[in-house]
Order: structure tokens, then sequence, then C-alpha cells
């Protein structure tokens, strides 16, 4: 689709041509005078004016779209140009998971680690196949379980054998994942996560502006990439983790929080001890919020399933440069044409 406040033309004088409808108007009303060979047979033969009416009615929309062709074909050869806006979906997102001990609480059956997999697994399978997706896992450290890639057999390869591990640095987890959604931002993930070890959790916000580029851009504006993170929100490792979500904010890059587990929480056994996990929803709704991003709450594995289903379905309308459109406006004049001819055939026998 495209407005017609950025249409313009590079042939302006082919537009003479459209000189022509107007004669070619007087010549068809010539044609059809009140005594025309249709109308004189259908009086005579019947002497029912109600049918003479139908039939001017057929016979004038035939025209009608006839003229419209006519008028988009000549009007295509002035090479129109347009600002278009077309549908784009997201091209890259990065899944960052939380396998720290806590996701095996059980408030979500079998466990919530083993739901957020089952969930994980189907919506990669349901995206587009070109769409590059790679995968984060979270606990006292972050890695990079799987570059972006459309390959979806890595992709599930990748989700196989992946343990739980003690700790839970989601913050670690977000700048590894924009650095790999933005490998020439000059975001050092390695160099932030080192510093957050040196000191207490606030010292990033200190020293971002000399291991990362200035970036202000509008946060939510990157429409090509986004993160996902799924987790209990329990994060008590690494960087601050709204820091690192004002990073990505500052990126543009919007990320999506899934809620994994209930306010109640669940009791689990950890070195001896028990222990009861709950939801931190508080953390996730400020990390969407400020990287205009969703938050999702998914208490039960449906829940999760209908999350991805409506992440996957988002399809927004984007500008682009100045394209021309000559091909599309010639092609809806061939159709106007044709559907015409086509009226004017089936109802008459011929075009008229």
């Amino acid at each position: 689709m495209f407005t017609f406040d950025t249409l313009s033309i590079q042939w302006p004088f082919a537009l003479y041509l459209l000189a022509l409808v107007p004669l070619l108007l007087v010549l068809y009303w010539r044609s059809k005078s009140p005594v025309s060979s249709l109308s004189y047979r259908l009086q005579q033969l019947s002497g029912k004016t109600s049918q003479l009416r139908h039939a001017k009615r057929w016979q004038l929309l035939s025209a009608l779209f006839l003229l419209l062709g006519l008028c988009a074909m000549l009007f295509a050869m002035s090479r129109p140009r347009a600002v278009l806006y077309v549908p784009s979906r997201l091209d890259t997102i990065m899944i960052a998971i939380d396998t720290s001990g806590s996701m095996r609480a059980d408030d979500i059956k079998p466990s919530r680690f083993d739901a957020t997999m089952t969930a994980v697994k189907q919506f990669i399978k349901d995206q587009p196949p070109q769409m590059r997706i790679g995968i984060v896992t979270i606990a006292s450290t972050a890695a990079l379980r799987q570059a972006p890639t459309s390959d979806r057999i890595t992709l599930m390869q990748a989700l196989d054998n992946i343990p739980l591990q003690p700790g839970s640095a989601l913050g670690s987890g977000i700048v590894i994942a924009l650095a790999n959604l933005l490998p020439g931002s000059g975001i050092d993930a390695e160099k932030i996560i080192t510093e957050s070890e040196q000191g207490p959790s606030s010292k990033p916000s200190a020293t971002l502006p000399q291991i990362t580029n200035q970036v202000n851009m509008e946060p939510g504006s990157n429409q090509s990439m986004a993160i996902m993170l799924i987790t209990d929100g329990q994060s008590n490792m690494g960087p601050d983790v709204l820091k690192m979500a004002e990073l990505a904010a500052n990126h543009g890059v919007k990320i999506h929080t899934v809620g994994v587990g209930t306010t109640e929480g669940s009791v689990i056994q950890s070195q001896g001890m028990s222990m009861r996990v709950r939801l931190d929803e508080t953390s996730l709704k400020k990390i969407a919020n400020g990287t205009r991003g969703e938050y999702y709450l998914a208490t039960k594995p449906e829940d999760l399933k209908s999350i991805y289903d409506s992440l996957g379905l988002t399809i927004r309308f984007e500008r682009q440069h100045l394209t021309e459109i000559t091909a599309p406006v010639m092609g809806l004049g061939l159709l106007l044409i044709a559907l015409g001819c086509g009226i004017s055939f089936s109802r008459f026998g011929r075009v008229i």
C-alpha cells in the first residue's frame, strides 16, 4: 500500500495520453444512441423496457471497467513512483531461557523448565522458514547455545540436554543476546560481565559508556529483531538486569518477557535445604516496559503455547524507500479491462 501524498511521476509528458479518454467517451456515447441495435431489438421483440434497463446497466458497468482499465494503463506509461508500506515481520529473535535451579519447580506441570522447552520447540516449528532464531541459556553465567540461524534441525539439537544449574544471571543473558543480535554495535558482552563480577551489581551502570558505542535510539524502534526472555524473574548474579534492559532500549531492541510460574510458587530442594521459589513479575514487567516489549504470564503449558503463537503472528507495516509502481498499475489496468470484457462477453456474447 502507499499514500497519495508520496506519489510522483518520472515521465510527466506521458500524461498527455489521458487526453484520449474524453475523445473515446464521445465516440462511445455516439455509438450507443437511444436507437442502437441492442435497444431496438429489445424493444421490438419483447416490448419490455425492464429488460432494456437491465441490459443498459450491464453495458454501462462493462464500459466503466474498460474505461478505468484504460486510464490505469495510460497513467502507468508515466512511470509513477511512491513510498510503499509493506508488511514486515521480525527477522531475528534471540530466545534467552532461564536454566537456573528454580526452573525445576512444579507449579507448572511437569515443571517450569519442561513446559518451557516444549513450548519453545513448538514456537520454532511454527515460524516462517526464513526467520533466524538464536538461543541463550542463563544460569550462574549465560552462554550462547546457538547463534541465530534458520536451520530448524540445528535449533532443535541445541535445545537437547540442557542442564539446570545454580544461580540466575539474567543481565548476562540479555547482554549476550543483544551482542549476537547486533554484532557491529560495539557491545562487548564479555567485558560487561567481567566488570560486574568485580563489584556490586550496580557497578556496570557506571562503566557502560566506556565499553559500548553511544547509541540512543527510540526504545522499540528496531523492527527487525527482538529478545524473548523466558524466566521466573529471579536474578541474583551478573550485571544489573535493568541496566542491561536499558542498554537494549538504547539500541531500539524490544525484550518480550515471559514469566514462568505462579506468584505462590513451589518448594524445591537445593543442597539439602528446602526453599520456596516464586515468580518475580515486578522485574519482568519493568524490563518489558522499558524496552517497549510485552510481558506475558504463563501459569500452565497451554498459556505458553498461546503466548508464542501471538508473538509469531506479529505483523507490522513499515515505510519503504521510493519505488517505481509502473508494473502494479499496469497490472491493475489489465485486470480491469479483462473484467470489463468478461462482463460484456458473458451478458451479450461479445465486447460492446
